[in-house]
């Protein structure tokens, strides 16, 4: 590795900090654990005042800044190409909801877009939302919901400044610019208009951070008197609200990882008395919507894939199937339109859409795009009687376009493709998805974009997540191109954890199956080398909360395969989390990783694998980590404090640095070129360890 070092500045630290070892042990099932650095955590949190505690990571982020400062350059030049990718003054596609079109827009050098719309009759462009001006002042911003009332006169929305994701959702007129005095703090959700625009529906985030709640807020009245239209009991789930297609029904769901319940109460008198789709089952999710009286239902009661049944309005509970489940196509999602609906899903793990018409179910019709390997899906399509469908496309070597479908012609019409500034060839570029067998002998896609002079055998990164069923599609990226113009492979581990192959590869990679997605990643990198795409040592990895987890293991377990890691907000302290059920998200995680505080056999397994629990006396390869101080998701003191025992533990000489956003949470810097930063610093650091002098 290139040595880099110390500046001369005046407080450059000499040394990384060292972290106090404050002994501190607990007890489960017999088995006692030590945790030398626990006092990380702030007993005030969420609210981090501990002297002690800011002191630590103001130290690392000294220590960060001082073995980075030599490569500000690189940062510098990365980050201006990478700007230079992005079209600065840029708009969506207008598209029409009643009687106006709708975009967003960015200004020349702005981080946030500017909200407008137009009436499709004619008439002036009208700035609904600028939130440009509302993030000013604020080192954070992030725009929650946004919702236009049926009436289209008002507009509520709702923004958080922190980083904590809780959100202060208001309302205004629209014609007059007029805030009103609503103003409703702490939300966590969609912003549902009802009653004739007379209502909003919300969720408020408790003090653990859950949304246990619906709540109704009539305009014009105080927010004590808001009511309470549904409340959760079971705290390991979330509420959620949205409207049908027809925007007849208010549909609140209940749901954790793996079991859900939907309710319907008439959009147009919300206190009605709420209609029970179906009683939850253990391990059933479902979601509704309606069609003149009759339910659609997306189930996974009869098949792991996921099934579509119907069921009469009257009878909600009495399903009938209208498209089975099956073993090669994952039934991803549905929409319904006034006279078709569109089916969504994977086959092979590559994305499927389908029109289907209600007067006839063996009427099928695909819609087909050009590549092997491509993400493809329905845009925004807001409204309930449409001849044409807003589609989105992309691949690894395409990038973002949007197409409107023509149902009646079966043709798609191109709307607009992401426009690069300062140039993009993609015949310079060719993508592959290969398959690579994991010692169990399972087949895992992985999907590679690489130039086509580049040299074999070269640098190669390696992306990868596997959780929550949560898919990592074959999409484009113009930042991952400052890693392949300098030689390297890109690659994605379509690794078991998530739902890349259906609902049993998600299945195959949660609770007692988790080691698969360690193993996987693990093999997929070995098998790219055996491949000749790269060697050991050459390969950088990197990944984000679960994807910092498996980051975290695979340096445990294999640290000689990995030149450079990045580790994003990583979930790394996994047992003490799951252990912690007054932890905002713990309870409602438990059916993904298990719950260790009930089940021994849960705390052994989790203890086995958890990065922060098995770091251990060896050398480990260089590495990033980064936290955000008001994160919500991944506490703050996971990576402190996997950082801290890693300083203590390794052997090696390798760079470990660490960097807390003290003003950030789970997604790190918000706007659109401020985040670049931080994937400027992420893709010097790689380069640097791997010595890539470009």
């Amino acid at each position: 590795m290139q040595a880099m070092s110390n500046t001369s500045q005046p407080n450059t630290p000499a040394h990384p900090p060292v972290a106090a070892k404050r002994p501190h042990s607990f007890t489960h099932h017999g088995i006692t654990l030590s945790d030398d650095y626990a006092w990380l955590r702030d007993p005030a949190y969420p609210e981090v005042g501990d002297k002690d505690v800011l002191a630590h990571l103001e130290a690392e982020n000294a220590w960060f800044e001082a073995r980075m400062a030599g490569q500000k350059d690189r940062i510098d030049g990365l980050f201006k190409e990478m700007r230079a990718r992005i079209k600065e003054a840029d708009k969506s596609v207008p598209q029409k909801d009643g009687d106006y079109l709708y975009w967003i827009e960015f200004e020349e050098g702005a981080e946030y877009k500017k909200w407008w719309r137009r009436p499709v009759a004619g008439g002036p462009d009208e700035l609904i939302l600028d939130e440009v001006a509302l993030a000013e002042g604020h080192d954070y911003f992030r725009l929650g919901a946004i919702a236009v009332s049926a009436d289209g006169t008002m507009l509520a929305w709702s923004v958080d400044d922190n980083g904590s994701e809780r959100f202060t959702a208001r309302i205004k007129v629209i014609a007059s610019g007029e805030i009103l005095p609503d103003v409703i703090e702490g939300t966590l959700s969609s912003l549902v208009w009802v009653a004739g625009d007379k209502g909003l529906v919300y969720s408020l985030a408790n003090e653990n951070w859950r949304t246990d709640n619906a709540r109704l807020h009539w305009l014009g009245q105080s927010v004590e008197s808001d009511v309470e239209l549904y409340h959760e009991d079971d705290e390991g789930f979330r509420v959620g609200s949205s409207l049908s297609a027809n925007e007849q029904w208010l549909i609140i769901g209940t749901s954790d990882h793996e079991t859900s319940e939907v309710r319907l109460i008439p959009a147009a008198d919300p206190l009605a008395p709420p209609i029970l789709v179906c009683e939850r089952a253990e391990g059933v999710e479902y979601d509704v919507d309606e069609r003149d009286g009759l339910l659609y239902i997306h189930a996974n009661d009869t098949h792991e894939n996921f099934r579509l049944a119907t069921a009469p309005l009257h009878a909600p509970d009495q399903w009938t199937t209208l498209i089975e489940g099956r073993d090669d196509f994952y039934l991803t999602g549905f929409d319904l339109f006034r006279d078709f609906y569109v089916v969504e899903g994977r086959v092979r793990g590559l994305d499927r859409v389908e029109v289907r018409y209600y007067d006839d179910p063996s009427r099928i019709e695909p819609i087909t795009f050009p590549e092997a390997s491509y993400e493809a899906g329905l845009a925004d399509n807001p409204e309930w009687a449409v001849e044409k469908l807003r589609v989105s496309y992309e691949s690894m070597v395409s990038p973002a376009s949007v197409y409107d479908y023509d149902v009646a012609d079966k043709s798609l019409t191109l709307l607009k493709v992401q426009e690069i500034p300062s140039g993009y060839d993609a015949s310079l570029y060719e993508t592959q998805r290969l398959e690579i067998t994991a010692r169990d002998g399972t087949l895992v896609p992985v999907s590679v974009l690489y130039r086509k002079d580049r040299a074999s055998s070269g640098p190669l990164h390696l992306y990868g997540y596997g959780a929550y069923g949560i898919a990592i599609g074959p999409g484009f990226s113009t930042t991952r191109l400052s890693l392949v113009d300098r030689g390297f492979a890109y690659a994605i581990a379509h690794i078991r954890g998530g739902d890349d192959l259906g609902r049993a590869w998600y299945k195959a990679g949660k609770r007692e199956e988790r080691m698969n997605t360690f193993n996987d990643f693990v093999d997929v990198a070995k098998g790219l080398i055996a491949q000749g795409l790269t060697q050991a040592g050459r390969i950088s990895i990197s990944g984000g909360s679960a994807g910092g987890e498996l980051m975290g293991a695979v340096i445990n377990s294999d640290p000689d395969l990995w030149g450079a890691v990045v580790a994003h907000v990583p979930f790394v302290d996994v047992l003490s989390t799951m252990l912690d059920e007054s932890l905002p998200l713990t309870p409602g995680e438990w059916p993904e990783w298990g719950n260790p505080i009930e089940d021994k056999a849960a705390f052994e397994l989790i203890r086995s694998y958890s990065p922060y629990d098995q770091v251990h006396v060896q050398a480990y390869p260089p590495l990033m980590v980064t936290a955000g101080l008001n994160d919500p998701r991944v506490t703050y003191w996971e990576p402190a404090k996997w950082v801290a025992k890693l300083r203590e533990l390794k052997t090696d000489s390798n760079e470990l640095v660490f960097k807390t956003n003290m003003g950030a949470g789970h997604g790190g810097k918000s706007g659109r070129f401020e985040s670049l930063t931080e994937t400027a610093e992420e893709f010097a650091f790689i380069l640097w360890q791997l010595g890539v002098e470009a």
